[in-house]
């Protein structure tokens, strides 16, 4: 009877104690599975981010580039210029770049009937930066400066000069004058690849003249790499690009 009673109260006690039982061990998954499986697909979505997203090298590549713009404004405006660039990729962030062009004025005024004509060389130097979040995508947007030079000869020809006193004209037609610029550029620029190694660019520029060389019958009308010659002059580019 004694053995039957405790086995009765035992049974009686656990019946009680089971939905407890089980109750403390499904709030126990509850707080710890989700947690590890939290732990896996985070080490799991970083190996995956790895495999699609590997770092970059310092030396992530080099392209080159030619601007079709400047090249079209050369050939049916009264200036232009053909130029090309050799760029250096750094992580993906970083574009150290130069550039470097034939800069050419044929420029002849209605008003006065004074004829200004330059063909010089010129370069720049300067980085962009890529501020694109995705720098893996292929598409770049850019933020940018440059440091230019020229070094140039221009011909200034017009009208003669008649002096109101003595009636006599003095010749305007000068050969070989030298001049030179010095300037800074702000560049704004965007970039899409078309196709592997084949990309297309377009820029924006805000040109800031700090210094030049000016000839005592008259300065320069136009500035090879800078554009017509003021203190600040906007400009652009449309550019083709090849990684190599």
């Amino acid at each position: 009877m004694l053995k039957t009673y405790v086995s009765i109260c035992a049974l009686w006690l656990l019946s009680f104690a089971m939905p407890a039982l089980s109750q403390t061990v499904a709030d126990t998954a509850k707080t710890t599975t989700p947690r590890i499986r939290g732990v896996q697909y985070a080490q799991a979505d970083e190996a995956l981010n790895g495999l699609l997203h590997p770092d970059d090298p310092l030396f992530a590549g080099v392209s080159i580039s030619g601007d079709v713009c400047g090249a079209v404004m050369a050939a049916f405006c009264s200036y232009g210029q053909y130029e090309g660039a050799v760029r250096v990729n750094l992580k993906n962030r970083f574009f150290p770049i130069a550039e470097v062009g034939l800069g050419r004025s044929n420029y002849v005024n209605d008003e006065s009937d004074n004829h200004f004509r330059v063909s010089a060389p010129y370069f720049r130097v300067g980085c962009d930066y890529n501020v694109l979040k995705d720098k893996f995508s292929g598409n770049r947007i850019f933020v940018g400066v440059r440091y230019g030079y020229t070094s140039f000869r221009y011909d200034m020809s017009g009208p003669a000069i008649q002096d109101p006193i003595w009636g006599t004209e003095t010749p305007f037609h000068f050969k070989n004058i030298a001049g030179n610029a010095h300037w800074g550029e702000l560049v704004v620029g965007l970039e899409t690849k078309v196709w592997k190694f084949f990309h297309l660019g377009w820029s924006a520029r805000y040109r800031m003249r700090f210094s030049e060389k000016q000839a005592p019958m008259g300065r320069a009308w136009y500035l090879p790499g800078f554009g017509k010659n003021d203190n600040s002059a906007f400009g652009g580019t449309f550019n083709i690009i090849f990684d190599i």
